[in-house]
């Protein structure tokens, strides 16, 4: 029964860990980009599914 609870903490760790490695790189590279290049790249993605933007 140890075996299993540790399998189980061990494989819900890692999905842990990549989605705070993939948050913190979108922040990382949001923070360091352009205004501008952030607005427009933004702005093409609310076109592309759908949303009205203007």
């Amino acid at each position: 029964m140890t075996a299993l609870v540790q399998s189980t903490a061990k494989s819900a760790l890692l999905p842990a860990i990549m989605a705070l490695g993939l948050g913190l790189g979108i922040i990382m590279i949001s923070g360091h980009v352009q205004a501008s290049a952030l607005h427009d790249a933004a702005h093409d993605v609310r076109h592309a599914t759908g949303f009205p933007c203007h």
